[in-house]
């Protein structure tokens, strides 16, 4: 039997914030924070907050819906749906099994993947293989983090991150568009834990006198050094792996950490800035939501031309990183 080797391309996007605000200005009567700071250095106003009884599955279902509408498709049509997320509704099941369920895409099977703030573009990854091999024809792919649950809003890192979801059905392209090129790396040589979440698994069980396990820590400083580093080195990879030099690229649309990392790397790479889309002003980091929401408001508008060259970038805890290409269909 021939195997055919499909390429992939992305049908249709979709994307939900919840509705609660939270401002610079009001992080400033809670934490030990400035808001100009905030904006300055890091490049966030404001950032989205889900309700106690929102779920990310719940976030899931909504960004899901509509990118399932956006493709044109119905729900029984989709194959498989991967969750990106490391705020899972519970440790099981599945975060991808609530939102199967909730959107009563009950022919598709499901699973999560845990590559934090990188796991959307690791999800892509894995989509385009099963659609490439032919062993499925439409796959949802939901990057989705409630981080301000795990937030001890009492530290000033309690600044960066919101809450979100973002969601693309890839599906099989002809031989002139779709996914030029993938380069992904996991780097635990430095500091793998400058961004950790310590407790709530079998390491560290949670218990009635370590609750603050709980949340996120963070290294600012290793956060910063680590993805300068490497955001270049996968975004050259790919780069080289395609024929194409930076020149050839019309926008990046990258996970949104900082607005001092995007600048860095964007100056490394030789990247004009305005190629470089970001919405963390609006919505703050949103883990593993980011490039999903930013990829639904940039095709929404129209930002995305067919024929365009399209470079993702992100970098996660672990330290999980990488790039990727897509010719825009």
């Amino acid at each position: 039997m021939k195997q055919l080797i499909r390429n992939v391309k992305i049908l249709g996007t979709g994307s939900y914030v919840p509705e609660t605000i939270f401002t610079n200005e009001y992080l400033e009567t809670i934490v030990p924070t400035n808001s100009k700071w905030v904006y300055e250095n890091v490049g966030i106003k404001e950032r989205r907050v889900a309700s106690e009884d929102q779920a990310t599955s719940d976030l899931s279902k909504i960004a899901g819906q509509r990118a399932i509408d956006s493709a044109g498709l119905k729900n029984e049509d989709i194959d498989l749906i991967i969750v990106a997320t490391s705020t899972p509704d519970r440790k099981a099941p599945s975060t991808a099994a609530f939102v199967q369920h909730k959107l009563n895409c009950f022919n598709a099977a499901a699973f999560d993947l845990t590559a934090v703030c990188s796991g959307f573009l690791f999800g892509m990854s894995v989509a385009s293989q099963y659609i490439a091999s032919g062993v499925y024809n439409n796959v949802l792919v939901i990057g989705a983090d409630t981080f301000t649950k795990i937030t001890d809003w009492k530290r000033r890192d309690a600044i960066f991150f919101g809450d979100g979801a973002g969601a693309a059905v890839v599906t099989s392209a002809n031989v002139t568009e779709g996914f030029l090129a993938y380069r992904l790396y996991t780097d635990t040589s430095k500091n793998m834990l400058g961004f950790t979440i310590p407790g709530g698994g079998s390491e560290i069980p949670l218990h009635a006198d370590n609750m603050e396990e709980q949340y996120f820590q963070m290294d600012g400083k290793a956060v910063f050094a680590s993805a300068t580093r490497a955001l270049p080195k996968a975004i050259n990879q790919v780069l080289e792996d395609t024929g194409l030099s930076i020149n050839d690229i019309d926008l990046m649309i990258p996970h949104q950490p900082s607005i001092r990392i995007l600048k860095k790397t964007a100056e490394i790479i030789g990247l004009p800035f305005e190629k470089v889309m970001t919405n963390m002003e609006k919505y703050a980091n949103t883990s593993g939501a980011t490039i999903p929401i930013l990829l639904d408001e940039l095709n929404k508008s129209g930002k995305l031309k067919h024929g365009d060259i399209i470079l993702f970038a992100a970098v996660g805890s672990g330290w999980t990183y990488g790039a990727s290409i897509i010719k825009w269909a």
